[in-house]
This record gives structure tokens, sequence and C-alpha cells, in this order.
């Protein structure tokens, strides 16, 4: 076994003496040695009951014949986060997860691991350290937030955002405003639309490494806590098999992940996870390849925000093994590759039948004949750009219209207060990338005003920082070169007409190549000082085009 390096033999006397300081017995460390990796904290909505969840997962691995040892790791819940400097904290704490994690399988030379993650940095920064550390791993996560308001009016988080919007608007009143923030969120869970959360609790579903059920099965089931026993009792299953992480995280299984993303019209986060999990093994996804899937994927699922439904509907429809049997009938998925189920996709899902062809639609009747995701070009974005097409109203698909330029997102939300910003108008935020930011800020605040204003549907917004998967509209992020790096969008002017093309996947400004050159040699970038964890991150963090990745080498 690997951790016989620190339980096993005379040398390891002192180690053991140390173990059995607290309380572990001999025969508790002549048994497989399996981290438990949960980011358990009552900061969380998603988090705060994963202690109920870790509790489960050990009693499974037990069952199974081995000795868990639980950890913990950081997290930050991006809604509480968002609007202020907190968000800037976010999307670096993927990378200090996958560290943190990455040190303690290291450290402890565990035989196996259970990551036990539920939301939007926490979940791809314990895949990247699976990816990293290359042990026999399985997910398990804690489940989605049922739905809140009322039977004939269901709510979720987004709602409260966009009731701001309303209420500063004068659409609704203070009572109104506050029935909907108290009801809302009804409980525990990953707020319940096809947010960045839940989008990455599915695909994790779609690589392999998490059981069926993983994504959809909602936080206060009792299925839930079952689910967590299995998964304890899997990884002893792969330890004995010695399958280990990257064994699920091959070219075709992220490209599996990334059809299953189409077809649920996931998060544009999932356009800087997939990519820097991918990297940590060893496989490069591009914006180009996400246009490839997402060209050839029918979007057969619209949650919230796209759509009406919510995560509870998926899953009492058959859940993420329904889409991928969906998917499977056309040759879209590669059903050949093993799970930590011990079985096959093909295997998996040989006996599941749709049990709502209005919540998953067939391959012969999607809700778009092309995936959720588009990754746009131009003169504005040459590295590229993403967005959420499946939740982009038919008229806003193109849209021609005058620039209004913020260098900040607090800028741009105090115009959308003051009614500064009109119909056919194209909101650009920018320094607000990866190294401009720095933290490439969530921006739920301007998206969720624009849409509680009734201005979605005329109004377009464009970015180098990053939207929540709650986000809807025309809301085109990612846009790389960032600002900071030089990126075109710096020479963006107010009264710029720029062109947005959704369908053909461009994005241009109406200015020459020599106009925007001559217009950079005049910008003078703002300055952003930062300590700590910050200024670390903006030396070191690269492109959004590349996932947001650090500089440094991965992939032993």
């Amino acid at each position: 076994m690997r951790s016989d390096i620190i339980k096993k033999g005379p040398d390891k006397a002192p180690h053991r003496s140390l173990f059995k300081a607290m309380g572990y017995i001999d025969e508790e460390l002549r048994r497989p040695f399996i981290g438990i990796a949960a980011a358990y904290n009552e900061l969380i909505p998603g988090h705060i009951f994963l202690d109920k969840i870790a509790e489960a997962v050990k009693t499974g691995v037990r069952i199974a014949g081995g000795t868990p040892a639980l950890f913990h790791t950081i997290g930050v819940c991006d809604g509480i986060a968002m609007g202020h400097e907190g968000m800037k904290y976010s999307l670096i704490t993927r990378e200090l997860i996958a560290d943190s994690v990455e040190a303690m399988v290291r450290a402890y030379q565990f035989d196996g691991l259970v990551i036990i993650p539920n939301c939007d940095k926490i979940i791809p920064g314990m895949l990247m350290a699976a990816a990293r550390c290359n042990i026999p791993t399985v997910m398990v996560s804690g489940g989605p937030m049922l739905a809140g308001g009322t039977q004939k009016k269901r709510l979720d988080l987004t709602h409260v955002f966009e009731a701001v919007g309303s209420f500063n608007a004068g659409k609704i009143t203070q009572e109104e405003l506050t029935e909907i923030e108290c009801t809302a969120c009804p409980g525990v869970g990953s707020c319940s639309g096809m947010f960045t959360a839940n989008s990455m609790n599915c695909l994790a579903e779609s690589l392999g490494i998490a059981l069926p059920g993983n994504g959809t099965i909602a936080a206060v089931k009792g299925e839930r806590i079952a689910l967590a026993k299995k998964a304890g009792i899997a990884v002893m299953d792969m330890v004995s098999k010695d399958i280990k992480a990257r064994d699920f995280m091959t070219v075709k299984s992220f490209k599996n992940a990334l059809t299953v993303d189409m077809a649920l019209g996931c998060s544009t986060n999932t356009a800087l996870h997939l990519p820097a999990i991918a990297r940590e093994a060893g496989v490069e996804i591009g914006l180009n390849l996400i246009n490839e899937v997402s060209d050839h994927t029918p979007h057969l699922v619209s949650l919230r925000p796209a759509g009406n439904y919510h995560i509870e509907d998926l899953d009492e429809a058959g859940g993420i093994q329904v889409v991928i049997k969906e998917l499977a009938a056309k040759g879209r998925i590669h059903d050949d590759l093993i799970t930590v189920t011990g079985k096959t996709i093909k295997e998996n899902i040989a006996n599941l039948k749709n049990k709502d062809t209005d919540v998953i639609r067939t391959m012969e009747n999607p809700y778009h004949p092309i995936g959720g995701l588009a990754a746009l070009f131009g003169n504005i974005a040459p590295e590229g750009s993403i967005v959420k097409q499946s939740a982009v109203s038919e008229k806003m698909l193109k849209h021609s219209g005058p620039a209004k330029v913020f260098d900040n997102e607090d800028d741009a939300v105090n115009a959308m207060k003051a009614g500064k910003i009109v119909k056919g108008d194209v909101v650009v935020i920018r320094y607000e990338g990866p190294k401009g930011g720095p933290g490439m800020r969530e921006m739920l605040v301007p998206t969720a005003t624009i849409v509680g204003m009734g201005l979605d549907k005329d109004v377009a917004l464009i970015t180098d920082g990053r939207f929540s998967g709650a986000t809807q509209g025309a809301a085109i992020g990612h846009v790389s070169k960032e600002a900071a790096e030089g990126g075109p969008i710096a020479a963006l002017l107010d009264g710029d007409i720029i062109d947005i093309d959704i369908p053909n996947k461009t994005m241009n400004v109406r200015l020459s190549d020599e106009q925007i050159k001559a217009r950079m040699a005049d910008i003078r970038t703002p300055i952003r000082v930062y300590q700590g964890a910050l200024h670390r991150y903006q030396q070191l963090v690269k492109s959004a085009s590349t996932g947001a990745v650090l500089d440094g080498a991965v992939c032993e």
C-alpha cells in the first residue's frame, strides 16, 4: 500500500506513535488509509452540512475495510462575496484549494481520496488536485438546494438579485423585495438552478469520477447520505483495482463532459474550470473545441436561469445519466469509458428511462439545435470570449450598439442605478480580468440589474471579467486578452459601435486595426496594488482563455 511509507516497519515506530496519540489502533493502521477532503464550513449554504456527508463517507470506507481520515479546505460563497471586494478572492481559492488538497495527499501518502465539495470554486479546485495527485479518487458533493417560493411561483437566488434591480427601478416595493429575500433560498444545498456549482457537480458525474446522482439528488434527501456511503465504498473498490483519478480524466472523458455541458446549458464558468482541470491531467481544452462540440450537440435541458425548471426537476426526470443516454443514442458520447461504479458508461445507462421529455428533451426535439455555450472571436477578443447562448433572447443573438465603457464593475452598476444605461447600449466592463481585477470578479450584480430593469432583451454586456452561472441575457465574458495585459478591449471608447453576432461566433468594434493600435499606444493601465494572496495571484495567473491557470509545470 502507498501509505505503508508512513505506517509500516520498525523505522515508522515514531509515526505510529503519533497516530496512536490520536487513538488509532494497529488494526486501523494496517488498512488502506483514505483521505477525506471536505469543504465543510458555516459560511456557505452548500457546505454547512458537509460534516454529515463526510461522516457518511467515513462510514462507507469503514464498511469496505478502510481507515478514513478527515481534513478540511476553505471555501467562499460567491453569492455572499458578490458585488464587493470579497469577490476578488473567489476564483483564487480554486488554486488554494487544489494546493491544500495536494499538500495533504502528498504529506500523508493516502491510498485513496474522497473529495467532498459543493460550490463554485471548491469543486474544480478539488478536481484539479485529484488530477494532480492521481491516486484512486471519488467525488461526492453535498447536492443542490430545493427551489424556493411557492408552487405557483418557484424562486431561486437569481430572483433575489433581479428583484434588487426591479426595486431600484421602482417596479416593486420594499415589502415585495423582502418577501422574495425570505423565500427564495429555503434550505441547504448549492443554489437550485444550472448555476456554476450545479454545473460542475453534473460535469463531475459525466467525467465518471462521481457516482450517478451526484449532480442532481437534493441535499436534504436521505438518498444524498446514502450516496455518500456508496462513495466511501466505491473508493475502496478503486484502491483494490488501482484505478486512479486520471483514468477518468482522458481526452475522451473531457469531450464527454463538454458534450453534456452543451446539452445542459451549463454556466460560462465551466469554460474556465474544465480547461484548468484538464490541464492538470495533461489534456488540452481550448475555446475552439468548445465551439466544435457545441455546434454538434443539441441543447436538451433548459434550467434556470435560461428556463423555468430547477435541478430537482432534472433529478425527477432521471438526472444526468438519462441526459447521457439521450446523447449516447446518437453517438455523441464515448460510452466505453470506465466510471467509479466499476462499470462503463454504457452499463450504467443501459436500463434507464427518460421520465419527463419536457425536462430532458430528446435529440429529435431539443430546446436548441446547438449547445448552451459559444466562444466569440474578433478584434475585441482575438483570443476569444464566452457566452451562455442558451440564456440569450432570440432578439439579442445579433446586436449592434454604442459602447458605454467602464473601468470597473462598481462604476457600471452605479451608472445602471442612475438610469444612464438605455436600450441598445453595449455595456463594457474592463480591467476586471484575472490580472486586472485581480481575481476576475464574478458579476451577477450588473447582469441581474439589467434584467431587473427590464433591459435584458435590449442591452448587451461584455467584459474581461466573468459572470455567475445565474446570469442570463447577452452577457459575454472572459474577453481575452484582458485589458490589463494590453488586450484591445482597453481601446474601446464611449460611442464606439460594437457588433455582436453569436450565431457566427464573432464580436467586433467598428474600428480598423490601425485605429486600435493608435489608441493602444496612449493607454495608461490603471495600477491596482495588492499584498498577500492577491498579489501572488496577479503575478502568476494566465489568460482566461487558458482557464485562468497559474504559471508552472503540471502533470507528472
